[in-house]
């Protein structure tokens, strides 16, 4: 029997989504929902139609569209555009929907309906380049409309995609009276923009002194130096150099041009402003590509030692912006169709599943991490993230874990460690795996004493050192760990382990209440944390409130039913001898049995 003959032809592709929907998703679900629904109903799907589109697929934001003309296309991105800047006018910006568009002709392979190919992902890569609002075309489709359609083309230059091998010619798109002026300035060199990089990109620019003092513009240049220097610690992050961000000092500047010319997509701006003795320090960051603020601060100090003022507040900027940073990057990866992901796409994927804390989500994120290894077997943070999964699969009771399992997480830590020097965050996770499900305990104290000299604002190695601290009965210097993540992160994610560490900490101290407190902090962030309610039933035990404890040990054993003395000894045996017989004897008091 014959192979079923692979169909494929020339068609226009129209990708399409819209700008910050997760934001507008987070502030208003159903509202958002309603409202574009709206929009597809009455604008969208009748210009598809009017111009001969054929809808591909949608997805929750987005929709794929194929024309069999690159006219016709062009002709109904333009008309969409412009009736969705009408029905915007006198909208609020936060309640606006715009779409962004891309459209490329090329090759494309038909498979019952749904249509593949580069040409595809092209479309897909041009629409990620494309202004809210706007349209973002290859060559071309330019040169397919340029003389046909009242329309101009701001060229964008060569522009590396993902996915990509080659680099792709990007123009935007003017429409009507911008089209005009454009064409009139035709002759004017435009500079191209630089590509983005293949990882998140951001630059910090000068911060406005804003004290109407010349001579504290010193102290500005520097807060920004310290600053750029600190962000720049973070090896998952491309951090433009001082010297380039400082060219715009002293201009007014737009956010999204800043990006372009300098290939970021976000930028970190603020002011300074002193008053006597006493100064204030301002921080915004942005989302060039939606406008949208990611995260805005601002910081009072006294200026009796200039120096570590601007330590304190460039710390206190990379720990509040780090988790900024990776909820808009793990936003991003969502939004992408799963065809597309990479390595790094997977692995933000796989870190939303460990926010959520469950059973589930774990085991998702272990998937997740193994693809990106199929896809990168050398990419160290999936590695280690697989055996961060194990080691919380192991203290939260979730399943049985296999003697494979466990030899399988402490394998990739391992080898996270081996393939990845000099990032914070693979490294923690992979000195705690080796921790607990290897008893490596110099070998996991070295690690973290790396990653806290390679980036001394990387708060979650802080916590992981603080409950290591506790486990290994230094109750002082664990609170003091704890302290300083929280200080760099005080809302971080994963504010729940902090939370848990410093009530081991003050359990290892027998200060049973504040322990008991700190375990209620834990749970009131994640309900169902095994660690809490162990926390909790030991020193209830020991304070002798058997009842209590008794209650909480019932909680527990719902969620780790499995749980005896011999195993807790088997998940503590990297802990001090003293603090695991303080533990052991709690949990014998509130009636967990031996074996």
């Amino acid at each position: 029997m014959s192979e079923k003959r692979v169909e494929r032809r020339l068609a226009a592709i129209m990708a399409a989504d819209v700008a910050g929907y997760s934001r507008m998703m987070g502030e208003d679900e159903e509202g958002t929902l309603a409202a574009l629904k709206a929009i597809r109903r009455e604008l969208a799907d009748p210009k598809i139609a009017e111009h001969r589109g054929r809808i591909v697929k949608t997805t929750g934001d987005g929709v794929l569209v194929e024309f069999a003309s690159v006219v016709d296309a062009m002709r109904c991105a333009a008309e969409v555009q412009r009736a969705m800047a009408e029905r915007n006018a006198g909208v609020s910006p936060a309640k606006r929907i715009e779409f962004r568009i891309g459209i490329h002709q090329g090759d494309i392979i038909i498979d019952e309906g749904d249509i593949f190919g580069d040409g595809v992902n092209l479309a897909a890569r041009l629409e990620g380049l494309a202004d809210p609002g706007g349209v973002c075309v290859s060559r071309v489709v330019r040169d397919e409309v340029r003389d046909k359609l009242d329309v101009s083309f701001d060229d964008l230059g060569e522009q590396q995609v993902k996915n990509i091998a080659r680099p792709v010619r990007a123009f935007a798109v003017r429409f009507g009276p911008q089209a005009s002026r454009l064409h009139a300035c035709e002759t004017q060199a435009v500079q191209a923009p630089l590509a983005l990089p293949d990882k998140p990109s951001l630059a910090v620019l000068p911060f406005q002194n804003m004290s109407g003092d010349p001579e504290q513009e010193y102290f500005a240049d520097g807060m920004v130096e310290e600053i750029t220097t600190a962000i720049a610690r973070l090896p998952w992050l491309f951090v433009i150099a001082r010297n380039s961000a400082f060219t715009y000092k002293g201009k007014a500047v737009d956010v999204k041009q800043v990006a372009r010319e300098l290939g970021v997509r976000y930028v970190l701006e603020g002011s300074v402003r002193k008053g006597g003795n006493r100064v204030r320090i301002t921080g915004q960051l942005i989302d060039a590509a939606t406008g949208n603020h990611i995260w805005a601060d601002r910081f009072d100090g006294a200026l009796d030692d200039i120096f570590d003022l601007q330590d304190q507040v460039a710390s206190s900027v990379v720990g509040a912006i780090e988790p900024r940073l990776r909820q808009s990057e793990i936003e991003r990866a969502a939004r992408k169709p799963t065809a597309s992901l990479d390595a790094y796409d997977l692995y933000l994927r796989a870190l939303a599943q460990t926010y959520r804390h469950t059973e589930e989500s774990f085991g998702e994120a272990v998937l997740l991490a193994r693809q990106a290894l199929v896809i990168d077997p050398s990419y160290a943070p999936a590695a280690a993230m697989v055996g961060w999964c194990r080691m919380m699969q192991r203290v939260q009771g979730w399943g049985a874990l296999s003697d494979e399992d466990v030899a399988e997480g402490v394998r990739l830590a391992r080898q996270a460690l081996e393939g990845e020097r000099d990032d914070p965050d693979t490294i923690w996770q992979a000195a705690y795996t080796l921790f607990f499900l290897a008893g490596e305990t110099t070998m996991a104290e070295a690690m973290l004493d790396r990653a806290l000299a390679v980036n001394p604002n990387a708060a979650l190695a802080w916590v992981v050192r603080g409950n290591i601290h506790a486990l290994r009965n230094r109750p002082e210097a664990a609170i003091e760990a704890c302290d300083r993540a929280r200080r760099l992160s005080p809302f971080d994610p994963f504010g729940y382990m902090n939370a848990v560490s410093t009530a081991l900490a003050h359990l290892a101290a027998r200060r049973f209440e504040q322990a008991i407190e700190w375990a209620d902090r834990t749970l009131h962030d994640q309900p169902r944390f095994a660690t809490a309610f162990r926390v909790k039933a030991v020193a209830n035990a020991h304070l002798g409130r058997l009842d209590e404890a008794r209650a909480d040990l019932g909680r527990l054993l719902a969620i780790d039913p499995r749980l005896t003395i011999a195993a807790v000894r088997v998940l503590f045996a990297s802990a001090a001898p003293e603090f695991v017989e303080l533990y052991v004897t709690g949990l014998r008091l509130a009636g967990l049995p031996e074996e």
